[in-house]
């Protein structure tokens, strides 16, 4: 279709989607077919794009990235009939003989903006979830991961026409022109911030949408907690993508009595994956951009450096840190951290922690480690968060059978395997209510029905 502007794109699609077409399943299958085909024959591409912005190995830009977008392809490529079936539901018997279904229907053209830190997961799930349910999609990658970005555009436009799927480059400015256009949907992955924004131009137009958004979720490790495998744990799941990860433990509540425990093991751990100079690691990433770097550097003086600490701004280096005794006024307490400092704050009762947690918006991750179940409960139970993990971390987002997705101001809407389906699609209540038998009770006059009528409630 040549170069389109962006009107002109919206326009085709939706002049596709009313063709009809995306709402086939064999349409719809044989694009998520197409999609995996053209991620293999470019995996290397991306691997090396993924190392190029935010210097992830292989093995973690697979995990984390590659294998996950994989996976949810063939989890829908499997399960998108079945899912696409409509659902039977009982109906009132004061309705008999009618029958009550659940049918799915696709929204139409959706926008997907995408940002940096896992910038193909965070944009091909959800397009895989808008491509199953039978939208048409315009996507916008983030700027700020330009290796994988390219390598995007590529595959986009060489797997889809425009009329169906397109893929738009640019910062704020492409961002704000593609928010004032008439989408029928939209899903924001990125900052509370800009999440703002984005719902605030959606809501011009009455568009709905999911927000995947952040915040500070916290890390708590109890006194009966398992200490060395609580320390592994947290050091992978905070220093995944060098702590740039939205659901990474963003603060540590500890025990006051493991505290010291814990803090050796930590630092242990971080000497064990990453050596004691993780800057020579291949497997520590890097930060995105020297000004984020230097944003980070600013928060080492709130506190007192148990570990870490050390900065290399051209090279985009902060080394996996680790502070105690926090200023309360700092930062670190109050916005999300989004990188590779953890500040530790102790406790004696749970109850400081729940109070303190609910003091604050409510996060997108929680993580509690302790071997009571009786405590996990309880904590569930008396901190909300858009997900959890009981002695792990990080690790519920990987599962394309659980919801993921925040609550408040961590935002809201859930996707991955079936809920992306879901998210993407109009779940629609419909009545079939046959001619052949017509039971007159319903219609006035309706004198000397109200005791009947109360009998069937």
């Amino acid at each position: 279709m040549g170069n389109l502007s962006i009107e002109e794109v919206i326009e085709a699609q939706r002049r596709f989607f009313a063709t009809g077409k995306t709402k086939e399943l064999s349409f719809r299958i044989a694009a998520l077919k197409k999609l995996e085909q053209g991620i293999e024959q470019r995996e290397e591409r991306f691997l090396k794009a993924l190392y190029d912005d935010l210097h992830k190995s292989a093995f973690e830009a697979y995990a984390t990235e590659v294998g996950l977008v994989k996976s949810e392809l063939k989890q829908h490529i499997r399960n998108v009939r079945k899912w696409a079936r409509p659902e039977k539901k009982q109906t009132p018997l004061i309705f008999f003989p009618s029958k009550s279904r659940i049918i799915t229907e696709p929204f139409g053209r959706v926008l997907i903006i995408a940002p940096w830190n896992y910038p193909l997961q965070l944009m091909l799930v959800p397009l895989i979830g808008a491509i199953s349910a039978g939208n048409c999609a315009v996507l916008k990658p983030s700027p700020y991961a330009p290796s994988v970005s390219a390598v995007l555009a590529e595959l986009i436009e060489a797997v889809f026409d425009k009329e169906y799927i397109a893929l738009f480059e640019g910062h704020r400015d492409m961002n704000r022109v593609l928010l004032a256009q008439p989408f029928d949907y939209i899903f924001f992955t990125g900052s509370v911030s800009l999440g703002k924004e984005v719902m605030a131009a959606a809501a011009k137009n009455l568009t709905p949408l999911t927000l995947e958004l952040g915040g500070k979720s916290p890390c708590i490790v109890d006194a009966n907690a398992d200490i060395p495998i609580a320390a592994r744990r947290i050091v992978w799941g905070k220093f995944l993508n060098a702590g740039q990860t939205c659901v990474a433990p963003d603060y540590l509540f500890v025990h006051v009595s493991v505290k010291k425990c814990l803090l050796e093991y930590i630092k242990k751990e971080i000497y064990r994956q990453f050596g004691k100079h993780p800057e020579k690691s291949p497997d520590y990433p890097r930060i995105v951009r020297v000004e984020a770097v230097k944003r980070l550097a600013a928060m080492l003086d709130d506190g007192k450096i148990y570990t870490g600490g050390q900065v290399n701004e051209a090279e985009r280096y902060i080394a996996p840190t680790v502070i105690t005794d926090v200023k309360n006024s700092s930062g670190l307490l109050e916005d999300e951290i989004f990188g590779p400092i953890l500040p530790v704050l102790e406790f004696e009762h749970i109850r400081e922690v729940e109070e303190y947690v609910n003091r604050h918006p409510k996060p997108l991750a929680l993580y509690y480690f302790t071997r009571s179940r009786r405590r996990a409960r309880r904590l569930l139970k008396n901190i909300s968060s858009g997900g959890a993990c009981i002695n792990d971390t990080v690790i519920h987002v990987a599962s394309g059978r659980l919801p993921f997705g925040g609550v408040g101001h961590s935002g809201f809407g859930k996707y991955h395997g079936k809920y992306s389906y879901m998210v993407f699609s109009n779940m629609r209540g419909v009545v079939y209510s046959p001619t052949v038998i017509d039971i007159p009770f319903k219609y006035a006059p309706y004198k000397n029905k109200l005791g009947f009528l109360k009998r069937f409630f």
